[in-house]
C-alpha cells in the first residue's frame, strides 16, 4: 500500500526501507523523494531478492510494502523517515508473501475480536558483544581468557565503571527510540555482564511487533557508530550465566476489568494445554530454557506469582489489584515479535 504523509516542506526526503530478509535478519536501503504541496507519498518499493536469501536470480524482485513509517533519529527531524515494510512476491497480478513475512499471518488474528484491545509489553534482552570483523564474537564486550567476569550479583541494574560497559550507547538507543515516536517504556542492565534489556510498549495488537523491529533496526544500525555487535542469541554464554528472553506481558480488556484475574486465569489454563504449540514458534529454546537460570523447563508447562522460574509469571501486583495482566517468559530473544504476540492472542481469546 503507499502511505501519504504531510509536512511542512517541498524538500528532499529520505526514505530507509526496512524490511526482514529470508533468515529473519534485518535489511534496509535508502530513496529520495520530493514531496508536493507538502504531500510525502511513501511507495511501493522492491529489492533483490537473490541477494537476501529470497529468490533466484532469474526472477529475483521482492516487493516492499510499506507498513509504518517513524521519524528517523539518524537525520535531521523531518527529513527522513524509517519506512517498516512487509514482503511479497508477485505473480500473475497476486501478492504472495514471503517465507519470513509474519506480520501478515499476524494481522489476520489481530483483525479478529478487535473489541478485546490486546496490550503487549515486551522486554528485548540483548548481549553487546566484542567485535570480530563481520562475525559475532562469541564473547560479551570486555571477556577474555585473561578478564573473565565475577559471578552474577553485581550487574542487574548496576552502576559504575567496575559493573557497566557502553551505558552510552544504550542510553543513546534509548533517545533514538524516543525520538523515533516508539513506545519504549525503558532500559536496564540485565543479569550478566555487558547484558542489556529494553522495553517497548503497551502497544495494541500488531503495534508491538512493528516497534520492536524497528527498535532493533535502530540499535543495529548504532552498533556500526560504537564498533560493537548486538547478539540476540538467546544463551550466548552456558550456566551459571542468564540467557537472554523476549518476555511479553499480555492484557485484554477481560483481564483489564473488574473480573480480570478470573480471566487471566482462564487464559491461563488455554495455555497450558498449547505448550508444545508456542515452544515452536518461540525461538530457539533449546539451551536457555534448562530450569534455572531464571528460566523455566522447557517441556513443562507451569505458572505462579511472582515466579521468575515458570513458563507464566503473575505480578504480586495483579493479585492485589485482581486485575491486569500475565508475562510469558517463555519467548527466547531472537523469536519473532509478530508470532509471539499472535500466537498468545489466538490461544487465550479466539480458541
Amino acid at each position: 500500500m503507499k502511505i501519504s504523509h504531510i509536512i511542512d516542506e517541498n524538500k528532499g526526503v529520505i526514505l530507509e526501507y526496512i524490511w526482514l530478509d529470508g533468515k529473519s535478519n534485518l535489511r534496509s536501503k535508502y530513496r529520495t523523494v520530493y514531496p508536493e504541496n507538502g504531500k510525502l507519498d511513501i511507495d511501493v518499493w522492491n529489492y533483490d531478492g537473490s541477494s537476501t536469501y529470497q529468490a533466484d536470480t532469474n526472477n529475483s524482485e521482492v516487493v516492499l510494502n510499506p507498513i509504518a513509517h517513524y521519524p528517523n533519529p539518524f537525520f535531521p527531524a523531518g527529513h527522513s523517515y524509517l519506512v517498516l515494510c512487509d514482503t511479497y512476491y508477485e505473480k500473475d497480478n497476486k501478492f504472495i508473501a514471503t517465507n519470513t513475512n509474519f506480520r501478515v499471518r499476524a494481522l489476520t488474528i489481530f483483525n479478529e475480536k478487535q473489541q478485546l484491545l490486546p496490550w503487549f509489553g515486551i522486554e528485548q534482552e540483548y548481549f553487546i558483544m566484542s567485535s570480530n570483523g563481520t562475525k559475532i564474537s562469541e564473547k560479551p564486550l570486555a571477556w577474555s581468557k585473561e578478564v573473565c567476569p565475577e559471578e552474577q550479583g553485581d550487574y542487574y541494574c548496576g552502576v559504575g565503571n567496575r559493573t557497566v560497559v557502553l551505558r552510552s550507547f544504550v542510553e543513546k538507543h534509548y533517545q533514538y527510540c524516543l525520538s523515533a515516536g516508539l513506545k519504549i517504556s525503558g532500559i536496564n542492565a540485565e543479569v550478566a555482564p555487558n547484558q542489556w534489556e529494553f522495553q517497548i510498549g503497551p502497544c495494541v495488537g500488531i503495534t508491538a511487533g512493528d516497534e520492536l523491529w524497528v527498535a532493533r533496526y535502530i540499535l543495529h544500525k548504532l552498533s556500526e557508530e560504537f564498533g560493537v555487535n548486538i547478539s540476540f542469541s538467546p544463551k550466548p554464554k552456558a550456566n551459571p550465566w542468564n540467557g537472554s528472553g523476549l518476555h511479553t506481558n499480555f492484557s485484554t480488556t477481560e483481564t483489564r476489568g473488574e473480573d480480570g484475574l478470573n480471566m487471566i486465569y482462564k487464559y491461563i489454563d488455554k495455555l497450558s494445554t498449547k505448550h508444545n504449540e508456542h515452544i515452536a514458534v518461540y525461538g530457539d529454546n533449546s539451551q536457555r530454557l534448562n530450569g534455572s537460570c531464571e528460566t523455566s523447563d522447557i517441556n513443562k508447562f507451569s505458572f505462579a506469582a511472582g515466579n521468575r522460574g515458570s513458563s507464566i509469571r503473575i505480578p504480586c501486583s495483579v493479585l492485589k489489584a485482581y486485575k491486569g495482566y500475565f508475562e510469558d517468559r517463555r519467548p527466547a530473544s531472537d523469536a519473532d515479535p509478530y508470532r509471539v504476540t499472535s500466537i498468545l492472542f489466538k490461544n487465550t481469546c479466539l480458541e
